[in-house]
C-alpha cells in the first residue's frame, strides 16, 4: 500500500493533523470567563501545605485556580485531616483535584520503580486496586472532595458512565494525570470522549506538538512550566505567553524539586513542602508577569464558577 493513502486518509478523513502544528496557531478557545490561562498548583499534600500556599498566594496577590493535592494519596490522611482540607478548599473557592490512593512505587507493584519500569504507565493493577480506589473515592465524596486526578484510562471510562448514568455526583470533575503519558492529539480526543475534564500531557512536548494536540481537543491543557529534576527539571516560564497562545484553555502548573519520591512518600518532611508550596506560587507570579509584558491581549482572571470546588 503506498503511504500516499495513508496520508490522505489522515487529512480528508479524520480532523488530526498528519504532522506537528510548526505554524503555532493561536488558539481560539477559552475558559468560561474569558480566560488564556489559570494557575495550578500540584503537590498539596495536607492542611498546612494548603495553608502555606494561601498565604503566599495572597502576600503575592497572585490567584490560585486549582490545587493537585494528595499526590502521595489521600488515603493518608485521616478523616478529620481530609474534611479540614475539604472546608478550605470550599471557602478559597479553589477547585482540588485529590489522588486518592498510594501509588507508583507505594503499593505492592514494584514495577514502576525498576531501571525500566518508566515504560509501563501508571495503571491500577487489577480489580483489587480499583475497587480500593472507589473505596477512597467514596471516602472523599464525602468529605466534600469533587475533583480527581486520574491514572487510567480504564478507571475514566467507568467513571464517565458513573458519572452520566447519575451513581455519583453531576459536578464531579476528573483530569487525567501526566502518568498516564499521552502527548498527542489523537489520544487528547480519546481522553475527552471518555470523559476527561481536563488532562496533563507529557511533560517536555514542543510547541509545535502542544498546538497539535490544541488543534483536535477542545478540553483544557495542563502544562508543566516547572518540573522535578528526575522528569527532566526543566522550566519554562520564559515561554509562558506562547503557551497560553497556543494552549488557551491552560493550566499553568509548577512542581519543582528533587524527585517524586521525595515529595510524595508517606513519610516527606512537611516543612520541605512548605517552602516548595510556596516557590510555586513564586513562579505562578513569573509566569503571569511574561503574559501580561506581551502583546497578545491575554486574559487571567478570577472568574470560578466552572471549578469543581469542594463542597463543605
Amino acid at each position: 500500500m503506498p503511504f500516499s493513502n495513508i496520508e490522505r486518509y489522515i487529512t480528508e478523513k479524520t480532523e488530526f493533523p498528519l504532522k506537528d502544528r510548526y505554524d503555532l496557531p493561536r488558539s481560539d478557545k477559552t475558559f468560561p470567563g474569558g480566560a488564556h490561562y489559570r494557575m495550578e498548583v500540584p503537590g498539596i499534600e495536607c492542611v498546612s501545605n494548603f495553608e502555606a500556599m494561601l498565604s503566599e498566594a495572597e502576600k503575592r496577590n497572585m490567584p490560585i485556580h486549582r490545587i493537585i493535592g494528595t499526590v502521595g494519596g489521600s488515603a493518608l490522611l485521616d478523616s478529620g485531616e481530609l474534611k479540614a482540607y475539604a472546608q478550605i478548599g470550599a471557602h478559597s473557592k479553589i477547585e482540588c483535584m485529590l489522588n486518592p490512593l498510594p501509588a507508583r512505587g507505594w503499593d505492592t507493584g514494584r514495577q514502576y520503580v525498576t531501571p525500566e519500569g518508566y515504560v509501563s504507565g501508571m495503571r491500577l493493577r487489577g480489580h483489587d486496586s480499583l475497587y480500593q480506589w472507589l473505596k477512597e473515592f467514596d471516602r472523599c465524596l464525602e468529605a466534600g472532595i469533587r475533583g480527581f486526578l486520574i491514572p487510567d484510562e480504564g478507571l475514566l471510562s467507568l467513571l464517565g458512565k458513573m458519572r452520566a448514568d447519575g451513581a455519583i455526583p453531576k459536578n464531579v470533575r476528573f483530569k487525567v494525570s501526566v502518568f498516564a503519558g499521552h502527548g498527542n492529539g489523537v489520544g487528547a480526543r480519546l481522553l475527552e470522549d471518555l470523559g476527561a475534564d481536563s488532562f496533563n500531557p507529557l511533560a517536555d512536548l514542543t510547541l509545535p506538538m502542544l498546538a497539535s494536540i490544541r488543534s483536535v481537543a477542545a478540553l483544557p491543557l495542563d502544562v508543566y512550566m516547572s518540573i522535578v529534576d528526575s522528569m527532566g527539571g526543566h522550566q519554562r516560564q520564559l515561554e509562558a505567553a506562547e503557551i497560553a497562545r497556543i494552549c488557551s484553555p491552560v493550566y499553568f502548573k509548577f512542581e519543582p524539586g528533587k524527585n517524586e519520591a521525595d515529595l510524595y512518600n508517606a513519610w516527606k518532611e512537611p516543612g520541605y513542602q512548605d517552602f516548595l508550596v510556596r516557590e510555586k506560587v513564586k513562579y505562578a507570579q513569573i509566569c503571569r508577569e511574561w503574559c501580561e509584558k506581551s502583546d497578545y491581549g491575554l486574559v487571567f482572571n478570577e472568574y470560578r464558577e466552572d471549578l469543581s470546588v469542594p463542597e463543605a
